[in-house]
């Protein structure tokens, strides 16, 4: 196993592209390769909505309402909103960690670490974080046994928010979004390998180590699925039509399925869309 990780510079600014709206977008149920199988309604929730992470044995997904100020929770046997907790100041990052039966969640404009109890959802913690860089224009590799830090710079690129790691073949996945494009890096020398034009206003990424895809979720208003042929090939295999907005995801490996939260718009409720991979 690798003795790296890698972490992934930030930019601040997003914005919401003139497109068709949820009202008018519908993923067709023949389309491949992702599927639109359920739409789970989150009542109440404005404005965008962030990162995700799932219990897969009490089948719930848990939502950052980012500027509702909430975390969401879903039951996702029953496709229905379980329950919402406010009081957070933009939360993002969530963590669902079983072993411990806790629930992370980190708020942006707080620099608070939640802790709550995994089943009933209690807070058990805060902790006070320490605001970290979030601004830049490369890639850094940092070795966990010396914590030697090397630079990949992006060239000509800027605003890589998102990565996703193909561990087995030694590809780290990074996403831009000046100019759009999906660049892949070799995690053994740095040295890019391949960029490709990708979904716009890209916050998360995904690699389908099953069946070596790459799934970009652009808040365009579409996800582009990538293939990759070997190591140093890709190609770009469908533009999959989502609605504006959509920018983050939590793949299921075990079930195929692609979660994506969508903002509410105009009549309708904030959703989560469930998509089924397919060969």
């Amino acid at each position: 196993m690798t003795q790296r990780f890698w972490i992934f510079a930030l930019t601040s600014a997003f914005w919401f592209a003139p497109g068709v709206g949820i009202n008018a977008v519908r993923i067709d149920a023949q389309t491949h390769p992702l599927r639109l199988v359920q739409t789970i309604p989150l009542p109440g929730v404005q404005g965008r909505i962030d990162h995700m992470d799932v219990d897969t044995k009490g089948q719930r997904l848990f939502v950052a309402g980012l500027e509702n100020g909430s975390l969401e929770v879903v039951d996702l046997r029953a496709g229905k909103s379980l329950r919402s907790i406010p009081g957070f100041k933009k939360p993002q990052g969530i963590a669902f960690v079983r072993a411990l039966n806790k629930v992370f969640v980190a708020s942006g404009d707080d620099e608070k670490l939640r802790v709550f109890r995994g089943d009933t959802l209690a807070l058990l913690d805060t902790i006070a974080l320490d605001i970290g860089p979030n601004r830049g224009n490369v890639v850094e590799s940092i070795d966990r046994k010396t914590g030697a830090v090397t630079k990949w710079p992006l060239a000509g690129l800027r605003g890589n928010y998102a990565m996703a790691l193909n561990e087995a073949d030694h590809r780290l996945f990074t996403v831009t979004r000046k100019t759009p494009m999906l660049v892949v890096l070799d995690t053994t020398t740095g040295k890019e390998v391949a960029r490709l034009r990708a979904a716009g206003e890209c916050d998360d990424v995904y690699f389908d180590e099953a069946r070596k895809r790459i799934y970009v979720i652009g808040a365009e208003g579409f996800i582009s699925v990538f293939q990759q042929n070997d190591p140093d090939h890709y190609e770009l295999v469908a533009s999959v039509p989502s609605a504006v907005g959509v920018r983050t995801r939590f793949f299921y490996a075990k079930r195929d399925r692609l979660y994506v939260g969508v903002p509410a718009k105009g009549s309708e409720p904030a959703q989560v869309w469930t998509l089924e991979a397919e060969d």
